[in-house]
């Protein structure tokens, strides 16, 4: 039974659930769970889509400093590998994803969320990634994803300064994509997944991998991709629904099967 993290399942909508009293400090144990959730988040059925949540005063504050600052080289080696696994499988959920921040999103929290497809805040939100601060650099996919969101300056100005941003800053960078009353954040997220559930779950699967796949090549290769994933869809059961109701009914009236 997972203790820090664990898959909340509702309505065809999937809450990853950051619980680590006070501030979701990110130890291993509790990035192992996160890891464990997001693989079943992305295997079940009865998932359309997932929101990242870490509840109604804090995202994740970060990893536990207490737990590395001992470690040494050595140490580190495994341990940075958990570090890019878990939020590899919150990249990797095959489903629209999306984080609900409140509060602080720092270091490994800001990481968690850079790991979404889609970010939206609370108001009071303040997110950054400090490791500077300590001596270090992210470490599990913040210098890479950051950069990719907002822009290599924009990335290199707050990774080599550590300092915070507020919710209208990080709209404006584009670092999270909405900001919403800190009472409604988790509602907002979870309207958002709903308009997924009952949709073409292969297709949204396949794009969602063509893009984030398509963003690590050429244009040319990326075009590969999308024409292999395009042509791959008109082997489902969804292609052949979609297509069929939209000549019989119109657009918007499908039923898909997820096959």
């Amino acid at each position: 039974m997972a203790e820090f993290a664990r898959l909340d399942v509702a309505e065809g909508i999937g809450t990853l659930r950051l619980d680590r009293p006070k501030m979701n400090a990110l130890d291993a144990q509790m990035q192992r769970e996160i890891l464990a959730a997001a693989r079943e988040a992305d295997e079940r059925d009865d998932v359309a889509a997932v929101v990242l949540y870490g509840g109604e005063r804090v995202f994740a504050a970060g990893a536990d400093i207490k737990e590395m600052a001992s470690m040494d080289y050595a140490q580190m080696l495994t341990h940075g590998q958990l570090l890019q696994e878990f939020t590899r499988a919150v990249a990797s959920i095959g489903k629209p994803t999306v984080a609900a921040i409140t509060g602080f999103a720092l270091g490994g929290g800001c990481e968690v969320a850079l790991a979404a497809d889609v970010r939206f805040c609370a108001a009071n939100a303040k997110l950054g990634q400090p490791e500077i601060l300590l001596g270090i650099i992210p470490g599990a996919g913040g210098t890479q994803r950051l950069a990719r969101l907002v822009g290599p300056a924009t990335a290199k100005e707050l990774i080599y300064s550590g300092r915070f941003v507020d919710a209208d800053e990080a709209l404006r960078i584009g670092l999270v994509d909405a900001v919403h009353p800190a009472e409604a954040v988790y509602d907002e997220a979870v309207a958002w997944a709903r308009q997924f559930v009952g949709g073409p779950a292969l297709a949204l699967r396949v794009a969602k991998d063509v893009i984030d796949r398509g963003l690590e090549v050429d244009l040319q290769t990326g075009l590969e991709i999308e024409r292999a994933g395009f042509t791959g869809l008109f082997a489902t059961q969804d292609q052949k629904a979609g297509m069929t109701s939209f000549i019989d009914n119109g657009p918007g009236q499908a039923s898909f099967s997820g096959r």
